[in-house]
């Protein structure tokens, strides 16, 4: 006669997702403190220069609507 425990037993989706998720993090490839240091500062520059850019065209375009409508 088969009991309940004959049945294999199912992993739980939170447990499955945690395993996998830990998996996945040992084959990432992590940079080393000069490598984030250097990506982090070409990032902030980055950052600067389309911030200033969009800032300019936005001031361009605010500047071109006001003297297509006259205001």
């Amino acid at each position: 006669m088969a009991g309940r425990d004959d049945k294999p037993k199912r992993e739980n989706a939170i447990q499955r997702f945690f395993r996998e998720t830990i998996g996945e993090l040992r084959k990432v490839h992590w940079p080393t403190w000069p490598e984030a240091r250097r990506l982090t500062i070409i990032v902030i520059f980055v950052l600067i220069f389309m911030a200033l850019f969009l800032g300019l065209v936005d001031w361009g375009g605010s500047k071109l609507l006001a003297l297509m409508i006259g205001a």
